[in-house]
Order: structure tokens, then C-alpha cells, then sequence
């Protein structure tokens, strides 16, 4: 059933002037609507419509599939009318249908063009005018209603400017090959733009030259800004190395290139106002300078270095803005009474403190973040549809840039699998309590381990304090301590490895969380006793000696037999357990061992920390060391390793592995380098505090300078005294961090409550359209069990009577 709608032209119309756009874009809703209020009465008329010549079987068996229940297991068989009830709901019809997309987004360039400018409609065709003549509106009729709608649409599209349609383009949610077909039916044809042009005149030089610029330019823009994401350090490699070896893998290199960042954080501050400066103005030369004999790459010790702006002696307390010998009773050289020199020892605490104040604020902020990433609020379990659905990007045109996707999108799969299979699968009771045993009994097997290693190098180091006299021939022995630690550092994740063979996780994730932990304590200990090693024993047999640069060398040292035997590692230790794997247990290559690594970089990071007040270089040489290493891990993990046999997937891995750099290190870095400096004695015969009874009183020797400089600068004193020997301004700024940190708490709580009743609003909007389908196919049953009946009684009735005229 189907009408004709023909508005016959009038001669009113042919004399009236043309419709402005607001009075056309009235048209179009109006148009617009009549199709909806035709195909609505169309659909409601179709309830009531009976469907004549079916017998009773087919009767029945259509009744019985109309009782089936709309369950996504099964597709139950429906009637045309249900089905059109179906196809007008909601969940349907909006951002799933292409007919309501492309009316949804007419309406929405008509509503744009009325904010945007355009051109006047004498300048247009008729063609380009939409108008409600010959248009015919047939009920049922989805595809010739969407025709129409596609023809308003194309017709609105080309009233916008480029960008305007380029941009409404890329936000339908429709296939390439739609977008494509609507921007080519667009684009006007290239004798109507030269038509155009002939009718507006030659374009002059003048005219054409300042667009084709702001083209090229535009054109630059959008390259330089595709390729943005490529500047990206190791950006092509990291994506390889998810795509091979999963999120797991990736996890660690994220990592290693977090500590680079970090790394360069610091040492910016460090060289422009400690080293650059020093360098600037050197100190005067206590003799001949020694000669480099290459032994102090690996000891650091007595020759070139010693003598450098790589360790903490070398700094003078003088002030820098002229040259200043050293005064006869030993104190600090005093400044000119006027003026505010740059003073040497204040800005070296000053420095050293503000790089670890930006480090503290970049470390927090990134840890924050990687919460905010791994653990977002109201995250959804329906990651394989996502990953699935939404995960490809269409503007990959390369074969190997495809690929690369694709193995993304594999390792992801095979993640999410797993975590699933994981989920679902429970062990006995009496095999979860095997497995507590067996765990307990390994940790105590590990924690007999670590006692070990402390004591042992406990014993080496107060040995190392009883054979302190060591002279120039006996230089190699400064490497015998370093040497011990990196071997029990190496050897003992060894041993917890093999140990936690015999516990036998059913989690990857479980499994790799213990070995860090493991690590970690191995680790703490071993920077624990070193600490107490240097500040505890070594400052008070070295009095007549420089401790600090004795510290100094003792990170640097620690930090390049540390790098070594990560390189030996990693060459000889994963390539000989590549080739026992392959050829004698046929097992195939090994997996990379994320604990292991990590905890490395954790504990080479720490020491660099550690190290920075008395050797401001160190960022230096780890930012070398990162770099370094990132290249020898990959390559040894795509020539040695395979990926994880058992996949898991990583999403919380990152948030881990930034707070262990946060509390045990940082924190821990922190305390040991407040005590260094408010509680020991500086040396008396180098570095910025020489003659002060701790390093942080060259802030109120400075401070007391400020108040003899005169009335200009007498703030400066009132904001130490009030801010920074005053505890209040403390105990304000905790009561505000705490107060900020409970607010949020109870945003996120918040959050998490209404996102949980959002969820069961949409379980029960599914409930709803179940029983609202149910309840049409119990009306459909009826109406067609009481047209059966209406007919059986119109058909009984003609049979009486024939029986009867048979009988007379």
C-alpha cells in the first residue's frame, strides 16, 4: 500500500522570490518529519494487518517459534511485524542502521550550516535546491525513504565549506566505502568549478598565490603532525617488540625508557648550574694534573677523574663571580658587601634539592597516571569485543605497518584468552593447599638465600675497612667489593629461578610478582648495608681524606661492574641457556625474565640517586648505560627468547613496576641523602662545605650574608626563616596534600557507585526489551489463535449446511 504526494506548482510559487535558508532548512525538517509520522503510521497500521491463505500447521509452527524466548544464544524465528517493531527500537535503529545515520546526520548540517556562512541561493542551481516536488513517499518502502535521505544529505554536504565537510565525514560511524562514495557525490564537477570561474573572472597571481600557500602549509602541517608519533624514541622497535613478544615484554622496555626520561630530567638542572658553571670557573689547580692510563673507566679512582667535575671535591665554596684564593684561616671567601654573588655551596644544595624535588613531582604525576591508565574507573568487561571490533586502524596502508598491526591484535587476543581461561579455572582444595606449602617452604629457602648474601657482604666490606691502605700498584683491589655484590646479584635471581620451578603458579602474573619481590628484598638489603658501608664506617676512617669523593667513586664503580656484568649476562648467560634449551632439553628458546631485568634497572637507577650528591654526573653515565642496553636487550631477545608460552596479559605491570621506583627507591634514596646532609660532618679538605658542620648550614650562612647585603633583599631571610626552618608551613602543606588525596578518594568512590548503578540500569534495559518482546509475541498468538477461530466458524457453518442439503 502505497501514496503519492504531489504539490502542484502554483503560480503564486513561480512568482515568489526564492526561500531563504532558514525558511529551506524549514522545509527539510518538515519533509523530514512527514517521512517519519508516514513510516511510523505505516508500521502501526502493519500490526493490525491479517495475513490470509495459511493453514493451520503453518499456523502452529509460526506460533511455536513466536514463543521462543529472544535469548543470544539462540535466534529465534519472528513475524514481519515483530521484526519491524525490532528494527524501530532504539538499540536498532541509532548508530547501527544506515538510513538513521544518514538522517541523523543531515539534521545535523542543516544545523550547521545555519551558524556557518554560505553562499547566496541565486548563486546556486536549482539542482542544488531540495524541494518537496516529485518526491513520492511509499509505506514499507526503507530503501527509497534512505535514497532520499542519502540525496538531502549529499545536497547539505555540499552547502559546507571543505573542512566543515571533511570533518562531518570523518565523524559518521559508516565504512570506508560509504564515506568515499558520499565525499566523490560532494565534490562539485570540474566543468561546473570552471563554469564558476568563468563567471567570476581570471584569477589573477596575486589571488591564487597567498591559497596555494596556506595549502602547502596546511599540507606540511598534516605530515609533520602524522609523523609525530615516529620521532618517538624507539617507536617502530617498541611496537615490534609487543607485537612479537606481548604486553609482558613490552612492560620492560616501557620501563627502561621511563628511566632515560627521568635520567634527563635531572641532569638538565645538574649541568646548567652545578658542572657548567664550575666549569666555567675552575678552581686553581692543586698540581700537575695526573696522566689517563684507561684504568679509571673501571675504578674511577686515584688518576684523571679524581681531578674533574665528576666528583664532589672538585667544587669549590668560593663565590664564582670572580677568582678567590683560598683564605689563610680556611673559612669561606667572603662576597662583595653590595652585591649577591653566585654562591657556590648554596647552589649546589639548592640544585641537587630542586632536581630531586622535579624528579619526586615527574615520578608521582607518572605514577598517578599509570594508575589512572591500569585501574580506570568503570572499566568494562567487554575487552575481546573491543579488541576485536575496534582495534584495527583503517589508515595503515603499508604491508609491513599491517602486519605489525596484526600481530598486535593477535598477542592481545591470546592475552585476554588467557586471563579468561585463568579466571574460570579453580584447582582442588587439597591441590591449593599443596600449593601454599610448597610456597611457604620456598620462601623460606629464598629468604635463607638473601641472609647469606648480606652476610657475606657485610664480612667482605669490614674486611675491605681492615685493608683500607691500599696504594697506587694495589688499585684493582678497589674493584674487589663491587665484584662481590655484582656476583651475588647475578647468581642469586639464579637460584630463586630454579627455586620456583618446584611452586608451579597457575598464574604467569602471580609467578612474576613473586620473583620481583624476591629481587626487591635481595636488592634492598644489599643498598641497605652498602649505605651503612659508606655514612656508618667509611666517614670515620677517612677524617684526613675526602669521604665524599671515596663515595663518589664507590656508585661509579658499583654502577660500571654492574653494567658489565649485565652484558655478560645477557650475551653469554642467555645465549649458553638458548643452546642447553634447544639441543639438550628440547625445549625450544627460554622466556625473557621480566623480574629479573626490571629489578636491574630498578637497582642501577637507585644508585644513581644515591650517587648524585657526590658525583652530579652519574645521570650521565646511566643515561650512556640505558641507552646502551636497551639495543643489547633486543637484540638478545629477539635472537635468544621467545615469547611467553603461557600468555598473560600486562596491565597493571607498568603501575608495579613505577611504584616499586617510587617507595622503595626513591623513599628509601631520600632518607639516606637527608641524613648525609643534615646529620654528618662535610670534609674539611674539599668540596662547596668544607670548615661547615653539616651541608645545610651553608643555607644559613648565606642567609646571613643576605641580611648584611641591606634593606633591598630583606625578604629573602624572612622567607627562610618563616618557610624553611619554620615546621607549620609543613604540617599546612601535609594537612592540604591529605585533605586533597581524601577528596579524591571519595570522587572515586563516587564514581565507582553510580558507574555500578549505570551497569544495572543496562542489565535491566535488556530485561526489559526480553519481556516487552515476549509480550508482543503472546499478542500475536492470541490475534492469530482468534483469526483461526473466526474462521473455523465462517467455514463450519457452510459445511452444516451442505451435510444437510445432502441428507434431504
Amino acid at each position: 500500500m502505497a501514496f503519492v504526494l504531489n504539490v502542484s506548482e502554483t503560480p503564486e510559487d513561480q512568482g515568489s522570490p526564492e526561500p531563504s535558508p532558514y525558511e529551506e532548512s524549514e522545509m527539510h525538517h518538515s519533509f523530514h518529519q512527514l517521512i517519519q509520522e508516514q513510516s511510523q503510521w505505516a508500521a502501526q497500521e502493519g500490526l493490525e494487518l491479517q495475513q490470509r491463505g495459511s493453514g493451520a500447521g503453518t499456523l502452529r509452527a509460526s506460533g511455536s517459534a513466536h514463543q521462543a524466548l529472544l535469548r543470544p544464544e539462540g535466534a529465534a524465528a519472528h513475524s514481519a511485524a515483530t521484526l519491524r517493531i525490532l528494527a524501530s527500537m532504539p538499540s536498532r535503529t541509532i548508530g547501527r542502521s544506515r538510513g538513521a545515520i544518514i538522517s541523523q546526520y543531515y539534521n545535523r548540517t542543516v544545523r550547521l550550516r545555519r551558524r556557518a556562512s554560505r553562499p547566496r541561493l541565486r548563486d546556486l542551481g536549482h539542482s542544488a535546491r531540495p524541494s518537496l516536488r516529485l518526491y513520492d513517499l511509499e509505506l514499507d518502502s526503507t530503501a527509497l525513504e534512505e535514497e532520499e535521505k542519502r540525496v538531502l544529505l549529499v545536497k547539505e554536504l555540499q552547502g559546507l565549506t571543505v573542512a566543515q565537510r571533511d570533518h562531518m565525514l570523518r565523524g559518521m560511524p559508516l565504512s570506508l566505502a560509504e564515506k568515499r562514495c558520499l565525499r566523490e557525490e560532494t565534490r562539485a564537477p570540474k566543468g561546473k568549478q570552471w563554469g564558476q570561474q568563468g563567471r567570476l573572472g581570471p584569477l589573477s597571481c596575486c589571488s591564487w598565490f597567498p591559497d596555494t600557500c596556506v595549502l602547502a602549509w596546511h599540507s606540511l602541517g598534516l605530515v609533520l603532525l602524522s609523523r609525530l608519533h615516529a620521532l618517538a624514541p624507539w617507536h617502530y622497535a617498541l611496537k615490534r617488540i609487543g607485537g612479537q613478544f606481548g604486553s609482558s615484554v613490552l612492560s620492560y622496555f616501557l620501563f627502561l625508557k621511563t628511566l632515560l626520561g627521568f635520567n634527563v630530567l635531572l641532569l638538565l638542572p645538574l649541568l646548567a648550574f652545578v658542572v657548567g658553571v664550575q666549569a666555567a670557573f675552575p678552581p686553581a689547580p692543586l698540581g700537575s694534573a695526573p696522566a689517563f692510563t684507561g684504568l679509571e673507566l673501571l675504578t674511577g679512582g686515584q688518576g684523571y677523574f679524581t681531578d674533574s667535575v665528576l666528583y664532589y671535591g672538585y667544587y669549590s665554596n668560593a663565590t664564582l663571580n670572580r677568582l678567590c684564593a683560598n683564605p689563610p684561616d680556611g673559612g669561606l671567601c667572603t662576597p662583595e658587601a653590595a652585591g649577591l654573588p653566585y654562591h657556590m655551596p648554596l647552589a649546589y644544595l639548592f640544585t641537587v634539592g630542586a632536581a630531586f624535588f622535579i624528579t619526586c613531582i615527574t615520578l608521582v604525576y607518572s605514577m598517578s597516571h599509570s594508575f589512572g591508565e591500569s585501574y580506570r574507573v568503570g572499566s568494562t568487561s567487554g575487552a575481546h569485543a573491543i579488541t576485536v571490533f575496534c582495534s584495527w586502524d583503517h589508515k595503515v596502508t603499508q604491508k609491513w605497518a599491517s602486519r605489525l598491526q596484526h600481530d598486535n591484535i593477535r598477542t592481545q587476543l591470546k592475552e585476554l584468552l588467557a586471563v579468561w581461561q585463568l579466571q574460570r579455572g579453580r584447582g582442588s582444595p587439597c591441590r591449593r593447599l599443596r600449593q601454599v606449602v610448597t610456597l611457604g617452604v620456598v620462601w623460606l629457602l629464598c629468604l635463607g638465600v638473601t641472609l647469606g648474601c648480606t652476610v657475606a657482604i657485610y664480612a667482605f666490606s669490614e674486611h675491605m675497612i681492615e685493608q683500607s691502605s691500599v696504594s697506587a700498584d694495589r688499585e684493582w683491589a678497589l674493584l674487589a667489593l663491587p665484584l662481590v655484590v655484582c656476583l651475588l646479584n647475578v647468581g642469586a635471581p639464579y637460584l630463586y629461578r630454579s627455586l620456583a620451578a618446584l611452586e608451579r603458579h597457575d598464574s604467569p602474573v602471580l609467578e612474576v610478582y613473586v620473583a620481583i619481590c624476591r629481587n626487591l628484598i635481595l636488592k634492598t638489603v644489599i643498598l641497605g648495608i652498602l649505605c651503612y658501608h659508606w655514612l656508618g664506617r667509611r666517614v670515620g676512617t677517612l677524617e684526613d681524606q675526602c669521604w665524599e669523593n671515596f663515595v663518589g667513586q664507590e656508585l661509579y664503580r658499583l654502577m660500571v661492574m654492574d653494567f658489565i656484568f649485565m652484558l655478560l649476562d645477557t650475551l653469554f648467560g642467555e645465549l649458553v641457556w638458548r643452546i642447553i634449551s634447544e639441543k639438550k632439553l628440547r625445549r625450544g628458546k627460554p622466556e625473557f625474565d621480566i623480574a629479573g631485568n626490571v629489578l636491574e634497572l630498578i637497582y642501577g637507577q637507585t644508585m644513581t640517586w644515591l650517587g648524585v650528591l657526590f658525583s652530579p654526573l652519574l645521570p650521565a653515565i646511566q643515561i650512556i648505560k640505558l641507552l646502551l642496553l636497551f639495543y643489547v636487550k633486543k637484540t638478545s631477545l629477539v635472537a635468544n627468547c621467545q615469547a611467553p608460552r603461557r600468555p598473560w596479559l600486562a596491565s597493571h605491570m607498568s603501575t608495579v613496576f613505577i611504584s616499586l621506583l617510587c617507595f622503595p627507591s626513591f623513599l628509601g634514596t631520600a632518607i639516606f641523602l637527608c641524613y648525609a646532609v643534615w646529620q654528618v660532618r662535610p670534609s674539611s679538605l674539599c668540596g662547596p662545605f668544607r670548615t661547615l658542620g653539616s651541608m645545610y648550614e651553608a643555607g644559613k650562612v648565606w642567609v646571613r650574608r643576605l641580611e648584611r647585603a641591606g634593606p633591598s633583599v630583606s625578604w629573602l631571610p624572612w622567607l627562610h626563616r618563616y618557610l624553611v626552618e619554620s615546621t607549620f608551613p609543613i604540617y599546612l602543606v601535609s594537612a592540604l596534600l591529605l585533605a586533597v588525596i581524601y577528596l579524591n578518594i571519595q570522587v572515586v568512590k563516587g564514581q565507582r557507585k553510580v558507574i555500578s548503578l549505570l551497569k544495572e540500569q543496562i542489565s535491566n534495559e535488556g530485561e526489559d526489551k526480553i519481556f516487552l518482546t515476549n509480550k508482543l509475541h503472546s499478542v500475536y498468538d492470541r490475534k492469530e489463535r482468534s483469526r483461526v477461530c473466526r474462521t473455523q466458524e465462517a467455514v463450519m457453518p457452510s459445511a452444516l449446511l451442505i451435510d444437510d442439503g445432502d441428507t434431504w
